[in-house]
This record gives structure tokens, C-alpha cells and sequence, in this order.
């Protein structure tokens, strides 16, 4: 999208929220309903000058709008499984943590195998007072001798419950006598702190459906339940091309050198949305060594890092154009991060390029990376949901705006340093809240993006 003011080629990301006010008031913005274009100003002469010939008419170039780019993002990730039909994984299941079960998840036992004691205590049989007998019966034991009426004895939790026995009887609420005569200081009810087995489930029961993601309990339960493999779908393979000449890998700025924030931040953010990133690729502004990395790589999904605008050494678009890809999005209604794209390069293969600015790379991640990755390892799609602003957040005349919010009580509360070039506000966030264009007021309902380290669970696995 070409902003008035803004020169062809140059990234708007950096025209904060008053200019861009500024802007629309003095131009009277885009017909109803049209986002992805500002009217075109009076021709002007090279030095501003109005009168002069109109230059020849540039093509038109629409930004998809934000939403519509995520559900764009999601439909090709779903082409592209079914292209490739991905084949399902049989992991250990120390492996599968983060996955997506490929198959149901039936028991192969019992659960519990036989019937166990639900506590520590006694198994007692008939009514008491009981005799208490000398062995006890532990956990992981063979299976222990019948009681018989009148007798108890003593039993752990988790251990095989003799037969006969009438119940459990708790310790504390027991009491033995002189003559190692047990009596109960309550009530005893017939079955009381017995689990009898098949409680939880029968063998051949499903336990969780396709679909389910693997998280902590499901591999304790399937563990429970007998596995030692899960039948899985395969993390979606993601190479990253961090590019430009001005990144330093480590120490100070100097020179006009900065340092890379995008190639240590990246790889775990992907990680956590379910991708296996196999290599990150420093290749600067070089578009021969561009194209060579798109081009050999056979990842599902190749990651860039700047390069999507139009500048002197902006080789993105040109290396898509020179292997034939499909653009599928070229630019979004969004800031920051407006000149993000998504291309098709194979049936089975994506490259979404994200802007070199750090918070709108995040932002291009979380609108375009993520929908696809989540669809790819086909997990489920978290539930949208909206919370009140705290405070009133400046809008883009006619763009979604995404600003970090931390969450406090019933409130989202933004945060400064909200620029495209910006950590230090995400860095501290809780997520994204998604801004309508024109901007949002106090106590206003704001749909919010969760991000991965807040969400807890397996959000936080990042390896």
C-alpha cells in the first residue's frame, strides 16, 4: 500500500500513529469499504511543484486485509497437506511432546489393571474390630492372600487389593489395641477408597480423539495406558534466510552495523509453534545467494527476514518472480509489518517473508507463520476471545494495528515502545491486541493473540 507522503519503495512502517493521522485527514482516505489504497495525490513536479505533466500511472498493488490474510495463510497449509499427504510418525513418547496424534488413542489395558488401594491404611474384611496380620501388601507385589472375615492388613496406596476384602479402611482413621486389634473411628462403607479395575477405563476404549495435541498429561495418560510410541503428525520442516548486510552476529553496534535480533529470535518462536527448524541461514543482501537457498531448500515452509519492500536490495519479490511462486498475499493491511508476503512455491511448499524490522516481523509471524504452521502439524486453533482496554489505543486510519498488552485482572493494559523496529514492549507482553483501524477507547473489547510463553503449557516448549 502506498501512503500519501510516503515515497514509492520506501517501507511506512516508520510513520507513527499522529502522521498517519495527519495524513488521512489532509487526504480524504480510501472509498467505503476499499483499504488497500490512499486516493492519489495532485500531480506534483519533481520538486513539489504542482501543474506538471501526471506521470505515467504506477500498477495498483493491494494489501490483503489482515484477517483475510491469516484464513489465506490456513487455506494454503490445508492444500498443501493435502498435496503431499504427509505421512503419519511413530515417535517414543518422549518425542511426541508438542505433536498431534495422527490416529485415536485406544486403551490397551485396564486403567486401573486390578482393583488397588486408593490409600494407605488397611483392607479389612467383614466388620471389625479386625485381627491385623503380619505381612503387609505393598505396590508392585504379586498378588496378595485372601482375607477372610475378621482380619485385616495393612496396604499402601496403588497396591493390589487381596480378595474378599471389604473395603479400606484410611490410617487415620484406624486405631490398633494392645492385642494388635484393629478398630475403626468411623464408619466403614462397603468398597470405601477401593479403585476397582476398569474405573477410569475398559481396554479398547478410546481415550482422546485425532487431533489431540501431545501435551504433559497425554503422555502420561498413553504411558498409563500402555504405550511406549505414538502414532503422530510430523512437525512441519522450516529453514530461516536472515538477510541484509548491516547485522552483526555479535558484540556492539558500529559503523551502521546493527545487531540481529530476528536469527536468535526466530528459530524457538517457530519451535513453539510446532515447527522443526532445520537450519538458519545468514545470506545478506546477495540475490544470486538468495535464489540458490530458495531454491535448493525442500523445507515445508522457507522463512526470509527483510527484503519484501521494494529498495535497491530488496531481492525478495525478484527471486519469487524469477522461480515462478505464487504470491498468495503481497502485503497486508496491518502495522506494523505491512510489507509481508506468503508465496507458493511448490504444491507442498510456502515462503512467507517478513519485514526487517523486529516487531513487524513478529507481527508478519503471528498473521502469517503461524496459521500455516498450526494447519501443517494440524494443531487445533486456539479459541479466540477479547478483553477490555485498559487504556485508549491510537489507531491506523485504515489498517489493523497489533500493539503488546500486558494482561492485568479483567484488563489488557498496553504497553509503550510499540514501534516496528521495537522488543522492548513484546519482550514483556502477554500478547498482542488486535486494533481495529481508527483505534480503540478505554474498557473497549479488543480481540487479543495470545503469545507462546504466555499461554503456558505446551506453549513453553520452545525445543
Amino acid at each position: 500500500m502506498t501512503t500519501p507522503g510516503i515515497r514509492a519503495g520506501e517501507e511506512a512502517e516508520d510513520l507513527d500513529v499522529e502522521e498517519a493521522l495527519a495524513l488521512v485527514n489532509e487526504y480524504p482516505g480510501p472509498p467505503q469499504g476499499r483499504h488497500d489504497h490512499a486516493p492519489t495525490p495532485p500531480s506534483t513536479t519533481p520538486h513539489g511543484h504542482r501543474g506538471a505533466p501526471p506521470r505515467p500511472a504506477e500498477p495498483r498493488h493491494r494489501s490483503t486485509p489482515w484477517p483475510q490474510a491469516r484464513e489465506t495463510a490456513g487455506r494454503a497449509a490445508r492444500a498443501a497437506v493435502r498435496g503431499a499427504r504427509r505421512t503419519p510418525l511413530s515417535v517414543p513418547l518422549e518425542a511426541a511432546l508438542g505433536l498431534t496424534l495422527a490416529v485415536p488413542l485406544p486403551a490397551l489395558t485396564d486403567l486401573p489393571s486390578f482393583d488397588t488401594s486408593a490409600m494407605d491404611g488397611w483392607a479389612v474384611a467383614g466388620p471389625g474390630p479386625w485381627t491385623v496380620r503380619d505381612e503387609g501388601v505393598l505396590a508392585g507385589h504379586a498378588e496378595p492372600a485372601r482375607l477372610t472375615d475378621g482380619e485385616a492388613a495393612r496396604i499402601a496406596t496403588g497396591a493390589r487389593i487381596p480378595l474378599d476384602t471389604t473395603a479400606v479402611l484410611r490410617t487415620e482413621h484406624g486405631r490398633t489395641d494392645g492385642k494388635d486389634r484393629l478398630h475403626a473411628t468411623r464408619g466403614v462403607v462397603h468398597g470405601q477408597d477401593i479403585r476397582p479395575r476398569g474405573q477410569e477405563c475398559r481396554s479398547g476404549d478410546q481415550l482422546l480423539p485425532v487431533g489431540t495435541l501431545v501435551t504433559p498429561a497425554v503422555l502420561g495418560l498413553a504411558a498409563a495406558a500402555g504405550y511406549d510410541t505414538l502414532t503422530v503428525i510430523p512437525r512441519p520442516r522450516v529453514d530461516v534466510l536472515v538477510l541484509g548486510d548491516e547485522l552483526l552476529t555479535e558484540g556492539l553496534p558500529h559503523d551502521g552495523l546493527v545487531r540481529d535480533a530476528l536469527g536468535p529470535m526466530l528459530p524457538p518462536w517457530l519451535r513453539a509453534l510446532g515447527a522443526e527448524v532445520r537450519a538458519v541461514r545468514r545470506i545478506g543482501d546477495d540475490a544470486e545467494a538468495l535464489h540458490r537457498a530458495v531454491t535448493s531448500s525442500d523445507a515445508d515452509l522457507i522463512v526470509t527476514t527483510g527484503g519484501t519492500a521494494a529498495g535497491p536490495v530488496d531481492h525478495v519479490h525478484p527471486t519469487l518472480h524469477r522461480t515462478g511462486a505464487e504470491l498468495l498475499v503481497d502485503g497486508v493491511e496491518v502495522r506494523p509489518g505491512h510489507p509481508m508476503l506468503l508465496a507458493r512455491l511448490k504444491d507442498d511448499q510456502h515462503l512467507v517473508g517478513l519485514p526487517g524490522n523486529p516487531l513487524a516481523a513478529v507481527s508478519g509471524l503471528l498473521t502469517l507463520a503461524e496459521p500455516l504452521l498450526r494447519t501443517l502439524a494440524a494443531r487445533p486453533a486456539p479459541e479466540p476471545y477479547t478483553m477490555p482496554l485498559r487504556d485508549a489505543v491510537h489507531g491506523h486510519p485504515y489498517d489493523t494495528r497489533l500493539v503488546p498488552v500486558v494482561l492485568r485482572g479483567e484488563a489488557a493494559v498496553p504497553l509503550r515502545y510499540n514501534g516496528p523496529a521495537m522488543l522492548r514492549g513484546v519482550a514483556a507482553a502477554d500478547a498482542l491486541a488486535v486494533v481495529p483501524p481508527g483505534g480503540a477507547g478505554p474498557d473497549q473489547e479488543t480481540e487479543l493473540l495470545d503469545l507462546p510463553w504466555a499461554t503456558g503449557g505446551i506453549g513453553v516448549c520452545f525445543t
